[in-house]
Parts: structure tokens; sequence; C-alpha cells
């Protein structure tokens, strides 16, 4: 059996094909694919557009089974229409029978190892704000690369940044695990990781609700691995912390290193 993550695919899962991704051949669906936020393929705002159907089923197709977690560039009203479900310890919507959103602050138990989910991060592109439908600033700078702006409900939703309910419920659930999880998989980093990337890609990310609550997790968890997507690279930003983008990573789960 098998576990691998991705970065973000933004609507696109061509990555996971077989002739890119060719581990698959090998594997069933007891085996996982999970993409580390901006999935992009529940976006549509009036329900699933011919694309949208077209890709999910293309997943579900796959002989493994695909897991996401939520990102900022994310439809977050449409997840949220989803019932919630309980599979394999933890909350999840599904959105196709093999095509599984894992929710924030859940805690689930994978091929014997234990994987703390918290998605969503802050938006870096909207420098020029969030415009309401029917503004007539949308139709000027639609074409004007230059201008970071995003639409209410549209292409930015709220829910992008956690409440302090579901906060809370992540800190229960760790807590319940004694603050020990083998895998933690988020979207942005912890803001001193954050920092540290930023520092690499010479930009400056923002503290903020969420990166703070990351830091006080990885203050107070006893992990292995944690990996994150959301900055656009691959970068190993220590033994314990891992940025993925468009690589595919296999976890090492089967190490001896691992299990001692």
């Amino acid at each position: 059996m098998a576990i691998y993550v991705t970065g973000d695919i933004h609507g696109d899962p061509k990555r996971l094909s077989t002739k890119i991704f060719t581990e698959q051949k090998e594997l069933t669906k007891d085996d996982y694919v999970i993409i580390l936020g901006d999935f992009g393929l529940v976006w549509n705002k009036d329900g699933e557009d011919r694309s949208e159907k077209h890709w999910l089923d293309w997943l579900e197709d796959k002989k493994f089974t695909t897991l996401f977690i939520d990102g900022n560039h994310e439809n977050h009203n449409r997840l949220a229409e989803y019932p919630v479900e309980m599979w394999n310890g933890g909350q999840v919507h599904k959105i196709r029978p093999s095509v599984i959103h894992l929710m924030r602050g859940e805690i689930f138990e994978l091929q014997g190892h234990t994987f703390f989910t918290f998605g969503g991060a802050s938006s870096h592109d909207i420098k020029d704000g969030i415009l309401e439908e029917g503004d007539p600033r949308i139709k000027r700078w639609k074409k004007d690369y230059y201008k970071e702006y995003r639409i209410r409900n549209v292409e930015w939703w709220e829910a992008e940044l956690p409440s302090e309910e579901e906060m809370q419920h992540g800190l229960e659930n760790l807590e319940k695990h004694n603050n020990k999880v083998d895998f933690i998989l988020t979207h942005c980093g912890a803001t001193s990781t954050a920092r540290e990337i930023g520092e690499l890609l010479d930009k400056s990310y923002k503290p903020d609700i969420l990166t703070k609550y990351l830091e006080q997790i990885k203050e107070k968890v006893d992990y292995k691995k944690w990996y994150m997507g959301h900055y656009h690279i691959c970068h190993l930003v220590n033994e314990k912390e891992t940025v993925l983008f468009e690589e595919i990573e296999e976890l090492p789960t089967e190490s001896t290193a691992w299990n001692e």
C-alpha cells in the first residue's frame, strides 16, 4: 500500500495522468493521492459544469482514491453543501465515492498512520480588493494583468480562513490524541515557516489568524512530517517540513527508520 501527496492543482489534475504519474498502474482504491489544497474542482458557483464533471469523473475512474484538503482558491460555499460523513476517523465531504474532501481539524487513520488535516489560507492575489458582482471595475480590469482582485462568492470566499470553532475543534482532536500524530497536512504553513519561505522567494507573507494557529500547533504537537502546498514551489524547509507544488511524493510510511 502507498500514500502520495502533491501540491495545488487549481482544477487541472492532469499531473495525475497515467503518462505522468506512472506509479498508479500498481495502485488500488486502498492507496491514496492527497492534494494539499487549491483542489479547484468544486468551483462553479452554480454547481458542476461540464468541465468539473469530466475531471471529477476522471478522478473517480482512477485506480487510487483521491483525497484533498481545501485551500484559499476553493468554493467553500459549495463544499459546505455536501453532507458531512465520518470516514477513517474524521469528518469528510464525499464529492465522489473516491474523491474525498478531508475537513479542517480532523485526524484520520490511513494505513496505520495518523494524519491531522487543516485547510485554508489567505489569498495573496487581492491587493486591488474584493469586488462585488456587478462592480463596473470588473469589466475595466478584466484584461489588465497588473490588477489583482477577486469577486466575492464567485472566485473568493471568506471561509478561506478558519472559524474559531474549526480551530478549537482541531485543538480538541489533537488533545484526544495526546498532541501526537504522524503527519500534518495543511495548505499554508505556520508563521515561522511562511517567513522562511518568503525570504527564499523574496516575498513577504504576513501572519494571519491561520498561520498563528498553525504556529501554535507546530510548537505543541509531536509530529514526524508536515506537508503543505500554497507557495507554488517544491522546497524542503527542514527535515520535518516540506512544501510541494507539481511534484508527487510518496510518503515514507514503510521505511525502517520511520517505524523505529
